[in-house]
């Protein structure tokens, strides 16, 4: 029997734009099991970041239902689809998105802080983290000390803080030079083999893709068969 952990039944989003309706989505039907490793690939406007936020819970579908471990994100309040994200949910985002008056370190501890872990058990996981990213030495630096690929390890590892079952990374390698780039999906790979982390990488790289267990193309908000 598979684990399914994540599934969208019939996922639609529509938005306003000028006067116009716009279909970001249209009928998306997922299925991703427990330590799986998938790639969400298509053109720019293709509805693939919006898949994901609406996948991980930022963003309310037009119609449809978000399952997460069995859980309706749609029948959430949001107090209890913000439990649900920080519970079982990481996210990496392409530009980042670390709160710059914070060091690494404090970074990665503060989804930690969210969730009242005991302080004595978030600066040992803290520093476990960063140790897993190859950062125990940038620990007491601020994001604009760190280069590009060390942002996005700073990232990963508060992805990781609250030890989800599944990351969402949206286009996690796009703002990064290709060695640094290569890095980054060595380390991701590793944390779904090693660590059977799930993984759900949007993505315009066909080399980082390629890396994935399967490859979902999507076109004009439709999943292509």
């Amino acid at each position: 029997m598979t684990n399914i952990i994540l599934e969208t039944k019939n996922l639609t989003k529509s938005y306003p734009l000028h006067g116009v309706e716009i279909q970001a989505l249209r009928g998306v039907n997922l299925c991703v099991e427990s330590s799986e490793f998938i790639a969400i690939v298509g053109p720019s406007g293709c509805g693939k970041s919006t898949l994901l936020s609406i996948a991980g819970g930022l963003m309310r579908p037009s119609s449809g239902q978000i399952l997460v471990n069995g859980q309706d994100f749609t029948q959430l309040t949001e107090q209890e689809s913000a439990r649900l994200r920080r519970e079982h949910i990481g996210f990496i985002f392409q530009s980042f998105n670390l709160m710059a008056d914070l060091t690494a370190a404090e970074n990665v501890e503060f989804p930690m802080v969210l969730a009242n872990m005991p302080e004595s058990e978030r600066r040992s996981w803290v520093q476990e983290l960063l140790k897993r990213v190859g950062l125990s030495d940038k620990a007491d630096h601020l994001p604009d000390e760190l280069s590009g690929g060390q942002k996005q390890r700073v990232a990963i590892a508060r992805a990781l803080a609250n030890r989800p079952d599944i990351i969402l990374a949206d286009e996690p390698t796009g703002n990064l030079d290709s060695a640094t780039a290569a890095e980054i999906m060595e380390l991701l790979i590793g944390l779904n083999r090693k660590d059977s982390v799930t993984l759900v990488m949007v993505t315009h790289s066909p080399d980082d893709a390629a890396r994935a267990h399967r490859s979902i193309p999507l076109r004009d908000g439709q999943i292509e068969n």
